[in-house]
């Protein structure tokens, strides 16, 4: 999944919304004006962040352990960072991300 893919599946969830207001290097996502999924545009491998149960974010990380850290510079027990390093399927990506979404759209 590279960055490309990631914006557009973002994209493809309905009421969805993007910007920059951190700045040209990070792309934010939101539903009811509420961000899901941060992705960062200068880093390699692509990261991004995405919103997720406290139980299942440390389920998470145990199983992907070079690739699902805790959130960067976000509340570390709801959000996780992801490194895009194919050590994940896309199905599973875009489920995290979908995941994030359901989250915050539901408050």
């Amino acid at each position: 999944m590279n960055l490309e893919e990631i914006r557009d599946y973002a994209l493809s969830l309905p009421n969805t919304e993007e910007s920059l207001p951190f700045g040209p290097d990070n792309l934010v996502f939101k539903v009811n004006n509420k961000m899901f999924l941060l992705l960062s545009l200068d880093e390699i491998p692509v990261r991004f962040n995405v919103k997720c149960e406290p139980n299942r974010a440390i389920d998470l990380r145990e199983e992907f352990p070079d690739s699902v850290l805790p959130g960067y510079h976000m509340n570390k027990k709801h959000w996780n960072t992801i490194v895009v390093n194919g050590q994940i399927a896309f199905s599973t990506l875009k489920s995290m991300i979908s995941d994030s979404y359901s989250l915050v759209l539901k408050k």
